[in-house]
């Protein structure tokens, strides 16, 4: 086996490696810099948050079913069954 062939290969493989860690390390910091300077963004403007009318229709309608099975209980309590 030629050893130039394994030192060159080694050589490569650290060269992309090496690549890739600076890649990722510049990445995490533009990463943070960015949730900094978004958290100034909506320090001064926020985002409007919805207002989600069907989950308060939904929790009308719950509560409506839960009245009525609490009157049915109680009605059934009283007749003695």
């Amino acid at each position: 086996m030629d050893l130039t062939l394994l030192k060159d290969g080694f050589f490569v493989m650290v060269i992309g490696m090496g690549t890739v860690f600076a890649f990722l390390t510049v990445m995490i910091f533009a990463m943070d810099i960015n949730a900094y300077v978004l958290k100034i963004v909506n320090k001064y403007f926020p985002e409007e948050i919805p207002v989600d009318r069907t989950a308060a229709k939904k929790k009308k309608s719950q509560n409506s079913d839960d009245e009525i099975a609490l009157a049915i209980a109680c009605a059934l309590r009283a007749s003695g069954q």
